[in-house]
């Protein structure tokens, strides 16, 4: 089992930047990919980015990609997704999530691929 606690998620402005944080517990942390997700009202979970076990490999929606950037520490049991230009449409609940890999270098996508997730983050940009 692993556990996950999201953090960071607020009221911003359009243009500004929030940082969250992802904490887990449990199980070896850095056997396990990591993800972001979000859920605006009245629309599907997507992905947002996602990081190898390694750290090494990420991936990237394409309506965040060149703002948003994922990490982790592994030494740390944490993974942060820095959110930069926030848009109106970044306007969600943001999820944490960890799911095992197929190897060091593979990053997820499908939600199905990831066994755990956090119980969200609000995150509101405001025009």
């Amino acid at each position: 089992q692993v556990q996950l606690v999201e953090s960071g998620g607020g009221l911003v402005q359009a243009g500004g930047s929030l940082r969250l944080s992802c904490v887990a517990s449990g199980r070896t942390f850095n056997m396990y990919a990591m993800g972001w997700f979000r859920q605006a009202p009245g629309k599907e979970r997507e992905f947002v980015a996602g990081i190898s076990w390694s750290g090494r490999n990420t991936d990237y929606a394409d309506s965040v990609k060149g703002r948003f950037t994922i990490s982790r520490d592994n030494a740390e049991n944490t993974a942060h997704l820095q959110m930069n230009t926030l848009k109106p449409e970044d306007t969600a609940v943001y999820y944490c999530a960890a799911g095992q890999a197929a190897g060091t270098w593979y990053v997820p996508r499908p939600a199905y691929e990831y066994a755990y997730w956090g119980q969200g983050t609000q995150v509101t940009v405001s025009s």
